[in-house]
């Protein structure tokens, strides 16, 4: 029997890292593959594992990944 994963959507907010939920940053503490764009705030990203990957998907005018 194969475990399934969790996928958890956290938006970016205002952009203050203070106003995160508690469950946002628990997910992000937690979470295996971070997949972010350019609206997440680099202070939420350093919460991530040091072993969880970091995937940028953000795109910016006339320069779409």
């Amino acid at each position: 029997m194969t475990a399934l994963g969790v996928v958890s959507l956290i938006g970016a907010g205002p952009g203050d890292p203070d106003l995160i939920t508690v469950k946002g940053l628990l997910r992000l503490q937690e979470a295996d593959v971070v997949v972010y764009d350019r609206l997440a705030n680099p202070a939420l990203l350093n919460q991530t594992s040091v072993w969880a990957e970091r995937i940028y998907v953000g795109k910016e005018p006339a320069r779409h990944r």
